[in-house]
């Protein structure tokens, strides 16, 4: 039987990495050894302090629904996580608990975007906020940044893109692909421009945490008109818990909670209770050491890169990722990709998902596995080249 399926659903794009992530499991399973250095997910496993957390939950015998808004010990948690580590005052009100950082970008799209508004996205980005836009039929419009800026926005971009249709602009910092960060004074630029022309400001911070030579900062200090995703997959190591938060102006908090009703009920509860452990003392030093490590990958990485000819031309000062152009060295990321994996075992992800200018020049690289991991993939993709 023959089944109406809706445009959006017809022309959404494949997440590239996905199906290369598909692929490399597929060769795993038949006994090659594949280096993922694909996927955002370090290779980490959960924290000790985490997985206690959840067990002495667990071992209550019951998983009840929480407010939809999330549980109120773990909003007052988030709170003061923002009070203690960056000194900025927020209101558990404004704090919703979601289903990953996705979810809280769900409700933010919900909450602002009509048919027919522009948002500006910076190109390189993160693939899937395109597809949030245009769930609610707006129109992402691709803001091109380069590595001149570290591959985020100006606000002088940002002024001569803004039009009478333009909703906001969304950013992130740290930024997937590139690991870069925005300068704060850019960063106020931007927002002082948005206010001044009635839009919204929607900083993407799931990587907060993970800077390196930086002290992490938070959009929330230039003011309570702006609006940021968190989540406690990438510093706290939840990934496959699913559970992020949406931090709002007060006046919108009542909506987004009745769209959240409506729309999940609520994030797992046991993620929620569970992830009470993440602000521990303990559990900030497990964060730290690992944050250690991974800048110890980060370096390492970089510089084998440099001298296999992949260039870095903005260097990463955050998340886990390096963003190269392949350039001096193939005519095409996606078949030199395809090569490092079929060929030699490590499996990257080329630009294709998420940069529209020349992805064929660009590859991104996590540095989510092991030293010893690194140099070997190192060598075996200098093996191809």
């Amino acid at each position: 039987m023959s089944q109406h399926i809706a445009q959006r659903a017809r022309n959404i794009p494949p997440f590239h990495v996905m199906e290369l992530l598909a692929r490399a499991q597929a060769l795993q399973a038949q006994g090659r050894d594949i280096i993922h250095m694909e996927v955002g997910e370090p290779d980490f496993p959960l924290a000790p302090t985490i997985l206690e957390a959840a067990q002495r939950y667990l071992a209550q015998g019951r998983v009840d629904y929480t407010p939809a808004a999330g549980l109120p010990a773990l909003r007052e948690a988030i709170a003061r996580h923002y009070a203690e580590r960056f000194g900025v005052a927020v209101s558990p009100e404004r704090i919703l608990v979601t289903a990953g950082a996705s979810g809280a970008l769900m409700l933010a799209h919900a909450l602002l975007t009509e048919p027919g508004d522009h948002w500006l996205l910076p190109d390189p980005g993160y693939p899937c906020n395109q597809q949030f836009v245009r769930a609610f039929s707006g129109l992402p419009q691709a803001l091109a940044v380069d590595a001149s800026s570290a591959f985020q926005p100006r606000a002088d971009q940002v002024a001569a893109a803004w039009t009478a249709q333009t909703r906001g602009i969304m950013l992130a910092s740290p930024a997937n692909p590139t690991g870069t960060l925005i300068a704060p004074a850019e960063l106020a630029r931007i927002h002082a421009l948005v206010k001044a022309r009635g839009g919204s400001l929607l900083v993407d911070e799931i990587y907060q945490g993970l800077s390196y030579g930086t002290a992490p900062s938070t959009a929330l200090s230039l003011g309570e008109d702006v609006f940021v995703i968190n989540s406690f997959s990438k510093y706290f190591g939840m990934t496959g818990w699913r559970l992020g938060w949406l931090v709002a102006p007060q006046a919108c908090v009542r909506d987004l909670e009745r769209l959240a009703q409506h729309y999940t009920i609520c994030a797992s509860a046991p993620a929620q209770h569970t992830a009470l452990a993440a602000f521990s003392a303990e559990s900030t030093a497990i964060f730290e050491a690992r944050r250690a490590e991974l800048d110890v990958r980060r370096r390492l990485l970089l510089d084998g890169l440099e001298a296999l000819g992949l260039q870095v031309p903005a260097r990463p000062e955050g998340a886990f990722y390096a963003w190269a152009d392949v350039s001096a060295v193939a005519a095409d990321a996606a078949v030199l990709a395809r090569r490092f994996l079929e060929d030699a075992g490590v499996a990257t992800t080329p630009g294709i998902d998420f940069v529209r200018r020349q992805p064929e020049r660009w590859l991104r690289l996590a540095y989510t596995t092991e030293v010893g991991r690194i140099e070997e993939a190192l060598r075996r993709m200098r093996s191809v080249l």
